[in-house]
C-alpha cells in the first residue's frame, strides 16, 4: 500500500459518517453528470471509480434501470455506508474494495460506461494510470464521464486543499482529452470563483484499422 492510500484510508475512516451530509456544499455537478451521461448513452455496465458511500451508484440504479453496476473504492468504511443504500439492489450491484490502478476487465473491455465523480484529484500519485486503465475498460463506442476538482486562483485555498488530498493544478483535462474524444467538455466556476470544476464526457474511438 502507498503511503498516500494509507493518509487517504485514514481520512475517510473519519469523516465517512459525515461525508453525505457534508459534501453537498462544494461536490457541485455529481447528479447533472449522471443525468448528461444518461442523454448520452443506455449502456448495459457500468462502472464508479472512486463510488464511496454509494451515492452516485443508487443514482445510476434508478437511471439505468436494466444496467449491471460496479463500484471500486479504495476504502471499507465508505463501502459499508454504499451498501447501506445499496441493499435493494444488491442482486446487480458489485462493489470491490481496491486502489483503481489497473483495468478490472480481463482481457477485453466490459464497460460501456465508467464514471469517475471527485476522485482523480486525490490520485496523488496515480490519476495518469487510473484514466489509462479507464481506457482499457470502457468498450470502443462507450463513455468516460467525469466531474472534478479543477484548479484555483486562490493559492490559499489550493493549499487548504491539499491538505485535504486534493490536487487542484487542471492537470487531469489535457489527459483526459488525449485518451477520449471529448462529447461534453466544460469547466465552471464555484462560490464566485474560489475553484472551478471540470466536466466531461468522452467517447471511446475504435483503433483505427479495427472494424
Amino acid at each position: 500500500m502507498s503511503v498516500n492510500d494509507a493518509a487517504l484510508l485514514r481520512y475517510y475512516r473519519l469523516h465517512a459518517g459525515i461525508y453525505d451530509a457534508t459534501r453537498w456544499s462544494f461536490l457541485f455537478g455529481r447528479e447533472a453528470l449522471l443525468k448528461t451521461a444518461a442523454g448520452i448513452t443506455s449502456p448495459r455496465r457500468v462502472l464508479e471509480i472512486g463510488c464511496g458511500t454509494g451515492r452516485n451508484l443508487l443514482s445510476l440504479c434508478r437511471l439505468f434501470p436494466d444496467a449491471e453496476l460496479t463500484g471500486v473504492d479504495l476504502s471499507g468504511v465508505m463501502l459499508d455506508k454504499a451498501w447501506q443504500k445499496l441493499r435493494p439492489h444488491q442482486g446487480r450491484v458489485k462493489l470491490i474494495q481496491q486502489a483503481y490502478g489497473e483495468p478490472l476487465s480481463a482481457g477485453e473491455p466490459m464497460f460501456d460506461l465508467v464514471v469517475c465523480s471527485y476522485a482523480l484529484s486525490m490520485f496523488n500519485p496515480g490519476w495518469d494510470s487510473a484514466i489509462d486503465a479507464a481506457a482499457l475498460d470502457v468498450v470502443p463506442g462507450g463513455h468516460f464521464a467525469l466531474v472534478d476538482f479543477h484548479d484555483s486562483a486562490v493559492p490559499a485555498f489550493s493549499k487548504w486543499m491539499g491538505v485535504n488530498h486534493v490536487r487542484m493544478e487542471g492537470h487531469l483535462r489535457p489527459r483526459l482529452q488525449e485518451v477520449f474524444d471529448p462529447v461534453v467538455d466544460r469547466v465552471n466556476a464555484a462560490y464566485g470563483g474560489l475553484w472551478r470544476y471540470h466536466t466531461f464526457v468522452g467517447r471511446k474511438t475504435a483503433p483505427k484499422g479495427s472494424l
